[in-house]
């Protein structure tokens, strides 16, 4: 169950929040043990806790290295760190066919260099895992932060793992698991499991090592918390970081009383809206659940939509890179951006749930992966592609979806072999999609196109 409300007697969200991040930041300074880790809901601050870490232990004098998973996420935690502390010295480390983004020439303290020797010196190193992987032959820095901790695999932990002494490991749980090109079921159950991600491993070969979470999502409003809680972070609840009617999503212009209007208006009203199309099976980018798509997304744009939140005293106009389209699929996602652009519709972003993963949007479309679909495939069924795709909004989300889902779930029970020495990973992909499936269909506008 979710945490209980301030109400209850349970401290307020930001009073949570930071004694959380205060046993944290101890545990990193002053612990006895080589690691933490940090487990993390979505949108509940883990960029920001990182920045802090690193302020704090360069401020005390040691030089760090930091770990992320992509050329992105590197750039983007370089960027906040130094518009944290302009007077941070911070070492860009890249490859020589990647280099950083531009953007970073605005931070005169940011070096950018392919050669670890050229950066050794900063208080803070960051590149990605692949790049530290190829860094032989220096002296081990004290301490280490590594970034998205679930998205990396435990091979790649291995490769960097002798560059420093103590590490503080901070992850979502329930995102996506590690990317491996390369089947791993010859590994199976086995402790040095190459596909495991690497908090799973460092955890089967050090279970004393200090564990926290972060309680408050930050992103996430009071309508969407509590299933997302329920339904993917059983054993770890988070809240959100806001109450009912701190957030609202109005439209300036009436329903014209379509399926996507009226589709609309109820995710504004509850925070949750299910565009349900006729049951059919159907090629993967179904024509008629492309077009339900797009044109949610144009009605959305056409309405005049502002928001209301805890960010501004003033109501804000809701545009179009504020929204977002997520699908299962990369050709999926590709048709959503033509039918977009037959609408005239520029500017929203259109990804997978892969590519989706640590960012935020005011409003998220949601193409569902069981969709039109025959059967219930383990890719389908994965917990932590459901969970990205339904926790990337601050005020409501929508999800178009063929009629019948339900019944296809229940046709097909999960099948996955089971094998000694694997963790289960709880809840399965089979259960969410029913906890999120029950939850949607209160918020349902059967509509024929």
């Amino acid at each position: 169950m979710s945490e209980a409300s301030p109400a209850s007697g349970a401290p307020d969200p930001a009073k949570a929040a930071a004694q959380a991040t205060e046993a944290i930041l101890r545990d990193t300074r002053d612990g006895a043990h080589r690691g933490v880790v940090v487990d993390s809901p979505p949108g509940a601050g883990k960029s920001t806790l990182v920045v802090r870490a690193a302020r704090e232990l360069a401020a005390a004098g040691e030089q760090l290295m930091i770990v992320a998973q992509t050329n992105a996420q590197v750039d983007d935690l370089v960027d906040r760190l130094a518009t944290a502390d302009p007077e941070l010295p911070i070492g860009r480390l890249h490859g020589s066919d990647s280099p950083p983004d531009p953007a970073l020439e605005r931070h005169a303290s940011v070096t950018r260099s392919t050669k670890v020797a050229e950066l050794r010196e900063h208080r803070v190193v960051i590149a990605t895992a692949a790049k530290w992987g190829y860094v032989k032959g220096v002296e081990p820095w004290r301490h280490a932060i590594v970034d998205e901790a679930y998205q990396m695999r435990s091979d790649a932990l291995l490769r960097v793992a002798g560059l420093f002494e103590r590490a503080l490991f901070v992850g979502d749980p329930g995102q996506l698991d590690p990317f491996s090109v390369v089947g791993a079921e010859q590994w199976a159950g086995l402790s040095y499991d190459p596909s495991a991600s690497a908090v799973v491993t460092l955890l089967a070969h050090n279970p004393g090592l200090p564990q926290h979470r972060l309680p408050v999502s930050w992103r996430l409003p009071a309508s969407a918390a509590p299933l997302i809680s329920d339904a993917f972070y059983p054993y770890t609840p988070f809240r959100s970081g806001t109450g009912h009617g701190e957030r609202a999503l109005t439209f300036g212009v009436a329903s014209d009383g379509s399926g996507p209007d009226r589709v609309l208006d109820e995710a504004a009203a509850s925070g949750w809206g299910l565009l349900e199309l006729p049951a059919r099976h159907t090629p993967r980018t179904d024509p008629e659940a492309v077009a339900a798509v797009a044109q949610v997304v144009r009605r959305l744009l056409d309405r005049g939509g502002v928001t209301v939140s805890e960010r501004s005293e003033q109501p804000v106009p809701l545009t179009a890179d504020r929204v977002a389209v997520g699908t299962a699929h990369r050709d999926q996602a590709a048709a959503v951006r033509a039918a977009l652009a037959g609408l005239g519709v520029t500017g929203v972003a259109v990804d997978t749930a892969n590519r989706l993963q640590g960012r935020e949007f005011d409003v998220t479309v949601v193409l569902h992966p069981l969709s039109g679909r025959p059967d219930a495939t383990a890719f389908h069924l994965e917990t932590g592609r459901l969970c990205v795709l339904a926790s990337r909004h601050r005020h409501a989300c929508v999800v178009v979806c063929r009629a019948g889902v339900a019944d296809l779930l229940d046709e097909h029970p999960s099948m996955e072999p089971v094998r000694l020495g694997v963790t289960v990973k709880f809840p399965d992909g089979w259960e969410a999609n029913h906890a999120v499936l029950a939850r949607l269909s209160e918020h349902r506008v059967r509509w024929r196109p």
